[in-house]
C-alpha cells in the first residue's frame, strides 16, 4: 500500500509546483519590469522590478510575463515616482533624442504614459503613438492624454509580437521593456515595417552586471548591450550608437535598418 500512496503524493505534489509555476510567469504588462510589478513587487521586484520601476506592459501573449498591469493608479504611483526619476533621466533621455518639432514617435510598452507624455511635449507638431498591450493602460493612456491636452497623443493597443502602428514612425522608443519580449527578433522584424526611411530604433534596458539592489529586474533577466545587438543585427538592424553614460542603471542603443 506505500507505493500507491507515495505516487500520489508524488503525482499531488507536481500538480501543485506547475500551478504554482503557471501563476508566477503569467504574464505582464508591458513593461513589465521595465518599471516593474513592484509596488508591490515586481519583475524582479515589480512591475517594474522593485526600485522605481520602468515600465512595461507585456501580458501574456509572448512576453516573458511577470505582472499584471491592470491597475494604472497604482502604477503611475511607482513608475512616476521621484525616486525613479532621479535614475532614469526622462528629460535627459528625451533631449538626447534630439526630436525634431514634427517628429513621428513611437513609446512601445507605454505604460502610465511616463515618456509617452515628454515625447508629446518635445514634438508638438508631431504624432506620439504610445503602445501597450495592456487594455487598462490603453485605456488609462487615451484618457491621460484628453486631461492633459495632448492632441498629438495617440493610446495604440498593442499586440505581443507586434506595436500595431497606424503609420510609419521616426523613432521606435523602448525602454526597460526588451527583456520581457518572447520574442524580440519577431517583434523588432514588424517594427522595421512601420519605420520611417531614415527611422531608427530607441533602446534603453538595464546593464546585466548592475548590483543586485539596483533598480530593474532580477540579474537572470537582465541583458547585456551585446546580447540585444545581436538580436536586432538578427532581425535586420545595424547599431549606430551605444550611450553607458547617461544613465547610471542603463545603456541606451540606437539602430537603424540594414
Amino acid at each position: 500500500m506505500r507505493t500507491p500512496l507515495l505516487l500520489m503524493a508524488t503525482v499531488l505534489l507536481t500538480a501543485v509546483a506547475c500551478a504554482n509555476s503557471q501563476e508566477s510567469t503569467e504574464a505582464p504588462h508591458e513593461h513589465a519590469d521595465a518599471q516593474g510589478d513592484e509596488a508591490p513587487a515586481a519583475e524582479g521586484q515589480g512591475h517594474g522590478h522593485g526600485q522605481g520601476g520602468q515600465e512595461a506592459s507585456v501580458n501574456e501573449h509572448g512576453y516573458k510575463g511577470h505582472h499584471r498591469f491592470d491597475d494604472p493608479e497604482k502604477w503611475t504611483a511607482h513608475f512616476e515616482s521621484e525616486e525613479r526619476t532621479a535614475w532614469q533621466k526622462p528629460d535627459e533621455v528625451v533631449a538626447s533624442l534630439g526630436l525634431a518639432a514634427d517628429a513621428r514617435v513611437a513609446d512601445l510598452g507605454a505604460g502610465t504614459g511616463y515618456f509617452s507624455v515628454r515625447f508629446a511635449a518635445a514634438a508638438p507638431q508631431g504624432q506620439v503613438f504610445a503602445v501597450d498591450i495592456e487594455p487598462a493602460m490603453v485605456e488609462w493612456l487615451g484618457k491621460r492624454a484628453e486631461r492633459d491636452g495632448l492632441s498629438n497623443l495617440v493610446a495604440i493597443q498593442g499586440e505581443a509580437n507586434a506595436p500595431a502602428l497606424p503609420e510609419a514612425v521616426d523613432v521606435a522608443f523602448m525602454c526597460n521593456v526588451f527583456h520581457h519580449l518572447g520574442d524580440p527578433k519577431a517583434y523588432f522584424e514588424a517594427v522595421a515595417g512601420k519605420l520611417a526611411p531614415e527611422g531608427k530604433v530607441v533602446i534603453v534596458d538595464f546593464r546585466a552586471d548592475n548590483p543586485e539592489d539596483a533598480p530593474g529586474p532580477p540579474a537572470k533577466m537582465r541583458m547585456t548591450a551585446e546580447q540585444i545587438t545581436e538580436i536586432m543585427t538578427d532581425a535586420g538592424y545595424t547599431l549606430v550608437s551605444e550611450d553607458d553614460e547617461l544613465l547610471e542603471y542603463q545603456y541606451m542603443l540606437t539602430f537603424t535598418r540594414g
